[in-house]
């Protein structure tokens, strides 16, 4: 199987990169378009801030690309919030692929958020042999709102969506590489993924 990791100058590489290889697959790290396109399954990682992620991503054409994958593709973090409309962090112009708009915790919570919470009403494959209220590790400031493609919840202020999917694209707001056991689970289970998950 390939596994490619989107390799675009803001993301968590090495980490998701160790993360497979200890379920025994070692992923390919590019922003070449035919390569990504070749893969069986597309990693979307992201670390930093959002505007300059997605200028990083309008350099090589990834923005216009991503979108028109057609294999199951997985944002991670950052990566899962520029796949949104939009975000309040730079004003900045998501790929739109969920119909959601990404905001900002208020001042009655410390952010960013960083550690262990809990992951509740789960409803996608991504999930099988998870339990409800596992504990994954999140770390942001910024959030999407529950709207129709959320398939997870956590709770921080308020509730928000800690995993998002539509069609081929999924998203996790929390770290599976850095999540134990679980978050290793939650990897394994999007390798089985079929194109409709």
């Amino acid at each position: 199987m390939k596994i490619v990791i989107i390799d675009y100058g803001a993301g968590n590489i090495q980490s998701i990169k160790f993360a497979f290889q200890r379920i025994g697959i070692t992923p390919i790290l590019s922003d070449q378009a035919e390569e990504i396109l070749k893969a069986d399954k597309v990693i979307f990682p992201g670390v930093g801030e959002a505007s300059s992620a997605m200028e990083k991503l309008k350099s090589t054409g990834l923005d216009v690309l991503i979108p028109k994958l057609t294999q199951p593709v997985l944002g991670i973090c950052l990566g899962m919030q520029l796949m949104c409309t939009s975000s309040e962090e730079g004003a900045t112009k998501g790929l739109g692929i969920f119909d959601v708009e990404v905001k900002k915790f208020d001042a009655t919570v410390k952010v960013p958020q960083i550690g262990w919470n809990q992951i509740k009403d789960l409803k996608s494959a991504l999930f099988d042999g998870i339990s409800e209220n596992e504990y994954m590790y999140l770390v942001h400031s910024y959030y999407a709102p529950l709207c129709a493609e959320t398939i997870a919840t956590t709770n921080y202020q308020l509730d928000y969506s800690s995993a998002l999917q539509k069609n081929n694209f999924y998203g996790t707001q929390f770290h599976p590489e850095k999540s134990s056991l679980a978050g290793q689970r939650v990897l394994e289970n999007f390798l089985k993924l079929d194109v409709q998950g």
